[in-house]
């Protein structure tokens, strides 16, 4: 009935796709909400190398999510050189939505939240492509917590290639530094799942956890990752019983990774996933003093591009003609069992968790790459339809933004979706 619903408004307001016609081009602005704000009249000004992102004045926000690699060092993720097609439709979409007692559109959601970026696809189709405060398809954007799912799905290639023989071993069978410490007794499959079980506090709030360990891997002078998870060493529940999100443990699943497999993770993404997709930029990942991936975070990327790692995975992992992640990694990686302390719920929230990916509820599959400040993936594989979400939200943590744009999700899969 709601679908019905929702499609008898969308064909009432002229809102569905059209079907002659010459294709049409992503869309470009030169302002958005509270541009000024945002740093409009400095041209969006982009901070200084080696710039603290904790307290960064709002003004350097855009400037620093889409040209992040001016202000960290990010090493580079090279593509073939032969980007895989993506057609475009003949008019861009204009999905609308419930929210807050009223039916909105797209552009109701666009300009009311920072969004520097938004693309919906569906096959090998580009439906809409839009770009806030003088933006382009040129940029690449900073991803946050995405990068953890690429991790996840690295660590899948990793054991169908036999680099990593279980991912029930300890992580000090790979990173033997390890051995005598909490992190280094827990498993490979813990870590993917947020469930170390060592104490760790995200609340993106002063004095937290994952504030020392940004210290101890952003900073020139810091001793790296490594040496950043072993000041947390205090177990709090049983490995693999209790979820807690905990960036330190995709650090030291970067850890084992890269052990694992012998090279930089940035060389590894870029010949066993990157190069595959067929993606149209290099893609880059920002490295700690030491030379190692800053794993929990910080990979960067054009939103075409991104678009084609989630068309992948809407293929179960296939894409560009190749299986590039094995097809049941992807499906582990990406369901939850109910009842489950993954399954969403009071620890979880509103989402379930699985391999370093969030996991929607209900018996459709769906799932989420999230990251700070609003950067977020949706992914509908019985659909194959992404979203990808840019944006320079103040504040770190989710919120009633989240809630809309989940609204905005969920008008978009009735009417272009669920035919």
């Amino acid at each position: 009935m709601m679908v019905r619903l929702t499609l008898v408004l969308a064909m009432t307001f002229g809102l569905l796709i059209g079907s002659a016609g010459s294709t049409m081009a992503q869309t470009y602005s030169p302002t958005g909400p509270s541009a000024e704000a945002f740093g409009q009249a400095q041209g969006y000004p982009v901070p200084e190398k080696g710039s603290a992102f904790l307290g960064m004045p709002q003004e350097f926000l855009v400037g620093l999510h889409s040209h992040y690699d001016q202000v960290r060092p990010v090493r580079a993720v090279p593509t073939s050189g032969t980007p895989s097609p993506l057609k475009r439709a003949t008019s861009q979409i204009a999905p609308i939505y419930a929210y807050d007692g009223r039916i909105k559109t797209i552009h109701d959601y666009l300009g009311g939240h920072p969004t520097t970026g938004l693309l919906i696809a569906r096959d090998d189709t580009i439906l809409f492509e839009h770009y806030q405060y003088a933006r382009t398809d040129r940029d690449r954007f900073a991803s946050w917590s995405m990068a953890k799912t690429v991790l996840g799905l690295m660590v899948g290639i990793a054991v169908s290639e036999g680099a990593i023989k279980s991912i029930d071993d300890p992580a000090a069978t790979y990173v033997p530094e390890l051995a005598g410490t909490e992190y280094g007794v827990t498993s490979i499959r813990a870590f993917l799942q947020m469930s170390s079980g060592v104490a760790f506090s995200e609340t993106y709030q002063p004095g937290d956890d994952v504030s020392e360990l940004g210290k101890a891997v952003f900073s020139a002078n810091g001793p790296g990752s490594l040496a950043a998870v072993k000041q947390f060493n205090k177990r709090g529940f049983p490995q693999g019983t209790h979820f807690n999100y905990s960036s330190a443990d995709s650090v030291v699943l970067g850890l084992v990774l890269r052990r694992a497999v012998g090279v930089p993770l940035a060389e590894y993404l870029s010949t066993r996933i990157w190069k595959k997709l067929g993606a149209e930029a290099d893609a880059g990942w920002d490295i700690d003093a030491s030379g190692q991936e800053i794993t929990f975070c910080c990979m960067v990327a054009t939103l075409r591009d991104w678009a084609r790692l989630g068309l992948m995975l809407a293929n179960d992992g296939a894409w560009n003609g190749q299986q590039i992640v094995p097809r049941q990694w992807v499906l582990d990686a990406t369901t939850v069992v109910p009842g489950s302390h993954l399954a969403a719920g009071e620890r979880t929230g509103p989402a379930g968790y699985g391999y370093q990916v969030w996991v929607s509820q209900g018996e459709r599959r769906r799932f989420n790459l999230m990251g700070i400040r609003g950067q977020m993936m949706t992914v509908d594989p019985a659909a194959k339809l992404v979203m990808v979400h840019t944006a320079v939200r103040p504040n770190a943590g989710f919120g009633p933004a989240n809630l809309e744009f989940g609204a905005l999700i969920m008008g978009t899969i009735s009417q272009y979706a669920l035919k």
